[in-house]
């Protein structure tokens, strides 16, 4: 061995002695401020590396290191800007058996408190968080950013769009609202960030993409929460209620759901979901004001889409439309003289449900699915308003007028009911 390393080739010693050389003037370069750079006919007196500032309209801007990418740096100054305003939140003695439970001081055979987070939504001192975090809870308390710890009140919860508003005696210093953003700005592919405390791990920042807009998820009711947003950024339990944020630090949605694996396990899948900013912007100020809010209620069951067996069995002239299968009984639907199915027939050996209007547009504007039916009464309509339906019936076309009811709270009637 010792007679190998004697008799190196002259390129190895070339090249041995040349990389000394470089680490040598890198060394010597880094340990002063008065080299230029290698090749550099720049002065050595104006050599000097400027820290990167993203500039933005929000304030609390800081400088951060040169040599960090602009996304890095502007990543780093949001957080610095809207992490003193996310806070977490510890309900007691509320519902049990949420995979963000915390273990008891026992162990975890004993319950603990529900873990969630929320944010700042005014500088009143009221904060956003989840309905499902907070329900049923006879002590709620805040930690901030900073530590303050802070009792909490309940100012309103509607399980329906799993929101509800929290209120504190006072912010810590320096504690500021956060700006909400626009769902119509929002797009597939767009970088978004969550901000929360993961399995009780405070101030935890994910980053991902908006990976589809428009989503229809489950609410704690029978009812369906739409426009959701779904993101690959990690959302775990304990993140529900804290915000998810477009690079401007503008709230988007409030995470709310991960779909878990097929064992079940509450971990972050890839898939998460989040209540859009649009549906915060109209119930969070009516829960501020009367602590409830009432959603628009049309009293009917939709079995889904219009499909080819459906256009077959029924001669439909259309082929797009949100299909009635149920009206309820009493309600607005009903009482405007909607239909319900009212017979099975058989399509290529299959069984399809017949004799239900199809409702193809609403005040005008197309249904094309059941989502869409859905989508436009949460955001666009009000208890005691008059819609427009148009429908298709014994495969004629007309317009059907319907007062809107309120829904009912607690209904069992049926996931996906309007």
């Amino acid at each position: 061995m010792r007679k190998t390393i004697q008799h190196k080739s002259i390129f190895e010693k070339y090249w041995t002695s040349l990389a000394l050389s470089l680490i040598t003037m890198v060394l010597v370069a880094g340990c002063s401020t008065n080299m230029p750079l290698f090749g550099s006919d720049t002065p050595a007196e104006v050599v000097e590396a400027a820290p990167v500032v993203i500039e933005s309209t929000s304030t609390g801007l800081t400088s951060v290191p040169a040599s960090l990418t602009d996304e890095q740096a502007l990543l780093i100054n949001l957080y610095k800007r809207a992490n003193p305003a996310v806070v977490n939140i510890a309900a007691y003695g509320g519902q049990p058996g949420f995979p963000e439970r915390a273990p008891g001081p026992s162990g975890p055979g004993e319950e603990g408190p529900s873990q969630g987070s929320g944010f700042v939504y005014d500088p009143a001192g009221f904060i956003v968080t989840n309905a499902h975090v907070v329900a049923g809870a006879t002590q709620i308390e805040i930690t901030f950013a900073d530590g303050t710890i802070s009792e909490a009140t309940l100012v309103g919860l509607d399980p329906d769009s799993d929101l509800a508003v929290l209120k504190v005696a006072q912010l810590p210093a320096g504690v500021n609202a956060l700006p909400l953003g626009n769902i119509n700005e929002l797009a597939v592919g767009q970088t978004v960030v969550a901000i929360g405390n993961p399995f009780g791990l405070e101030g935890t920042l994910t980053r991902g993409i908006i990976s589809a807009l428009g989503r229809t998820i489950p609410a704690m009711t029978p009812f369906s929460i739409p426009h959701a947003i779904q993101t690959d950024a990690a959302i775990n339990p304990g993140n529900s209620g804290g915000p998810l944020l477009d690079l401007q630090g503008r709230v988007v949605g409030v995470n709310a759901q991960g779909v878990t694996g097929g064992d079940g396990a509450p971990v972050n899948s890839g898939v998460s979901l989040a209540i859009p900013i649009d549906i915060v912007r109209r119930v969070v100020p009516a829960l501020i004001e009367t602590g409830r809010y009432d959603w628009a209620w049309l009293g009917v069951v939709i079995g889904g889409n219009v499909t080819p067996a459906l256009v077959q069995a029924m001669d439909l002239p259309v082929e797009r439309g949100a299909y009635i299968v149920q009206t309820t009984p009493g309600g607005p639907a009903e009482q405007a003289g909607l239909r319900g199915v009212n017979n099975m027939v058989m399509v290529r050996g299959r069984s399809v449900e017949v004799g239900g209007d199809v409702i193809t547009a609403i005040n005008g504007q197309p249904v094309r699915s059941s989502d869409d039916l859905l989508t436009y009464i949460a955001l666009n309509t009000r208890p005691d308003q008059e819609v427009t339906l148009t429908v298709v019936r014994n495969g004629a076309t007309q317009e059907i007028s319907v007062r809107m009811g309120i829904r009912p709270a607690g209904s069992t009637s049926g996931f996906g009911l309007p």
